[in-house]
């Protein structure tokens, strides 16, 4: 009998011949009609494959050569109603292929959702001169892979081996870099890092030439944060010119108006994270800057405290405000005060977020170099100013194996990822000289996860449960450990980073490691939907929903593993899943079993105060910081935002962002038609406009419900 070594796929690609995936299709099969078992799945497939050998002998097979053979065995074997499934199943794959080329133009080898082809297809893929797709996700990837392995050689090493390695990495989905990496890696831009932070010092050159260097990042795909504190208050003297100050808000719209002008390298909008001190003057104006919608809508912003001024808000003290000129108290004020208008503007708008930048500062790996005042536009990746960070995140439902974690694959996975990451640092270039300095300086990275909402549904664990957390301590815990295992392998045979003399590490007597920081959970945005998973740590935002592909194309999106438990379970019908799909909750759908709904539960299912819990539960092994969205619903009060920001306080989470539903008038998951409806009127409520059913706009993974970023 002769052995089958390789198969021949549709678009021409050879791969490696393996019997269990026709096992895996053969019992899915099996399994929407009752017929059969895994084990029977494997004797059939067993079947097929000398069915193969008998067809073929010493020739490749082809992939449509063995369905047909699959169906063969199927129906030789008299399981006529699987064979039929099976047949339905390759008619609506066929079906669905060629839907993904008429409505995206691109070649799909990696069997992506039409949505993630669509995101590839606008934001990633690169374009000849009139707009169109010049590369497939399979070359895109290829591209990535061979220019990140091209670090290699720095090193003296052949980089081919990387290359395949990391290759195998992206095309399996396990992991994905950020978004410029994946943009630009192997152009002409090469600038390859997602998070920049820029000082804003106290006088018109200086501001201005932040202004600069904001549009050179941005147009290369990054986004910037600032800490606004240095500015002097409105109305401040200026001595230069006998005039009087404009304060910082003032600055901050020409940012916002830049960022307006610029769009990341012609593929995504700028965006910005502001700060400001709780004790600068204009405090009062930066909390209620973006009460009014419109305003500084490119930037995110955030209340620098502290937990010395959390301390005053619970002991209902006094504290100055400092005019950062002279360093001079200019009034006292309750703290209280401060604390009541943050939580009542953030339950408003969701703007502005809090970040402890006491807490960001003490775990700053390099105090011998600056201080840390600001972070990232979303919060996750605290920064010194001129400091750059590339991000990257493991999709954690790639690592569920018989109802377990499979930490041995996953080892693997983060030791490949941080020696991509590492790369990165020396592949990008920099859009600025005192940027490329710090860097290389540090070498900072950030790897994440995305998937976890996944991985907890497959391992049959509530997202908000004990258990749960548990799960996120044990999970993060083992990546961090692994990552620094790598990165100190990584300085054995690189060297430490340039800034290490002086470190934490130094400092401890460690030995060296290759990067200032390891980890981040980054809020995943497009990078999970290309992976086809749950957002960061994000929950479920909607079990079913529609999904706006592009204009008049809206598609039903059913999370796959609840519909496999469905099928499974024989309580699936279109019309379910319909009825589901008009608020995307399953808690109050008939025929659905408790234990299910149980398992399923989504943002707006979860108390407020698991969402802070999961949070702090990640930022325990977490080098710089956890973007996580705190979701409301839509009648929640201001006294529901005071007890978030002080669970938050309590258990040392670094930053709290809350978003309630129906804030702010455009959101990127709505009901209905958000164009009709009035500012009084919740989305959370079924208004029976437009579909009737919960909407998300087509780069929407989870989280924030305005963002996409």
């Amino acid at each position: 009998m002769g052995v089958i070594k390789s198969v021949r796929k549709r678009d021409g690609r050879v791969v490696s011949y393996d019997r269990e995936k026709i096992a895996v299709a053969i019992f899915k099969a099996l399994q929407s009609t009752g017929e059969g078992t895994k084990e029977k799945a494997d004797e059939l497939a067993l079947k097929v494959e000398e069915e193969i050998i008998k067809k073929y002998g010493q020739e490749m097979p082809d992939v449509e050569g063995i369905q047909d053979l699959v169906e063969k065995v199927l129906i030789d074997s008299d399981l006529v109603e699987t064979a039929r499934a099976y047949i339905l199943y390759r008619k609506e794959r066929a079906e669905i292929r060629k839907a993904k080329e008429v409505l995206t133009g691109v070649k799909d080898e990696l069997k992506l959702s039409l949505n993630a082809l669509k995101v590839l297809e606008r934001r990633y893929l690169r374009k000849d001169e009139y707009g169109r797709p010049v590369e497939t996700p399979l070359e895109m990837f290829e591209r990535v892979a061979r220019n990140i392995a091209e670090a290699e050689k720095n090193y003296g090493k052949d980089p081919e081996e990387a290359h395949i390695k990391f290759f195998e990495l992206m095309t399996s989905l396990k992991f994905l870099p950020n978004s410029p990496t994946l943009m630009n890696a192997g152009t002409e831009l090469q600038q390859l890092a997602a998070c920049f932070v820029l000082p804003v010092g106290d006088s018109i050159e200086e501001i201005f030439d932040a202004v600069k260097y904001t549009a050179l990042i941005h147009k290369t795909g990054g986004g910037t944060g600032f800490s606004f504190t240095h500015l002097r208050p409105k109305n401040d003297v200026v001595k230069s010119t006998g005039g009087i100050a404009s304060g910082p808000l003032s600055f901050m719209r020409v940012f916002d108006v830049a960022t307006d002008i610029i769009k990341q390298g012609g593929k995504r909008r700028g965006a910005n994270m502001g700060i400001l001190r709780y004790d600068h003057p204009d405090i009062f104006d930066f909390i209620t800057a973006k009460s009014t919608e419109g305003i500084l809508s490119n930037f995110n912003i955030s209340v620098a405290i502290t937990e010395e001024f959390m301390k005053a808000v619970e002991n209902d003290e006094e504290i100055d405000l400092i005019n950062p000129r002279d360093g001079k108290p200019v009034r006292r004020v309750k703290a209280r005060v401060i604390f009541d208008l943050l939580v009542y503007n953030a339950w408003k708008s969701g703007d502005p977020g809090i970040i402890f930048v006491d807490r960001l500062d003490r775990d700053n790996p390099t105090p011998h170099i600056g201080h840390i005042e600001s972070t990232n536009p979303c919060g996750e990746q605290p920064l010194l100013p001129y400091e750059a960070c590339n991000l990257g995140s493991i999709n954690l439902s790639k690592f569920v194996k018989d109802g377990k974690i499979d930490y041995e694959h996953l080892k693997e996975v983060v030791y490949t990822a941080v020696h991509f990451l590492d790369n990165v640092i020396d592949m990008s270039r920099y859009p600025l000289e005192q940027i490329d300095r710090m860097v290389r300086g540090n070498r900072k990275i950030g790897l994440g996860v995305m998937g976890f909402a996944d991985m907890l549904i497959q391992l049959g664990i509530p997202y908000n449960s004990d258990e749960a957390l548990q799960k996120a301590e044990e999970i993060m815990s083992f990546i961090s450990k692994t990552a620094k295992e790598k990165s100190r392998q990584l300085a054995e045979e690189r060297g430490a980073f340039p800034n290490f003399k002086g470190s934490v590490f130094d400092q401890r007597g460690e030995p060296p490691i290759r990067n200032a920081t390891l980890t981040t959970i980054a809020p995943t945005g497009t990078i999970s939907i290309i992976g086809g998973c749950s957002s960061g740590i994000e929950p479920l935002f909607a079990v079913v929903y529609i999904r706006n592909v592009m204009e008049g194309t809206e598609l039903l999106e059913v999370n796959p593993y609840f519909e496999r438990i469905a099928k499974e379970q024989g309580f699936y019908s279109e019309e379910l899943m319909r009825e589901v799909a008009r608020t995307g909750s399953v808690q109050h759908v008939r025929g659905i079993p408790e234990k299910v709904k149980r398992l399923f539960v989504t943002a707006h299912d979860i108390h407020p105060e698991w969402h802070v819990r999961m949070q702090a539960a990640f930022q325990k092994y977490v080098d710089n910081a956890v973007s996580k969205t705190v979701n409301l619903p839509y009648h929640a009060t201001p006294r529901d935002v005071e007890m978030i920001y002080m669970l938050g306080y309590k258990l040392g989470v670094k930053g709290i962002t809350v978003y309630r539903d129906g804030s702010k008038s455009e959101q990127v998951i709505y009901i209905g038609d958000s164009r009709n409806r009035t500012e009084t009127t919740p989305p959370s409520v079924n208004l029976n406009l437009g579909n009737g059913f919960l909407n998300v706009d087509s780069e929407y993974s989870g989280g924030c419900e305005t963002c996409t970023i």
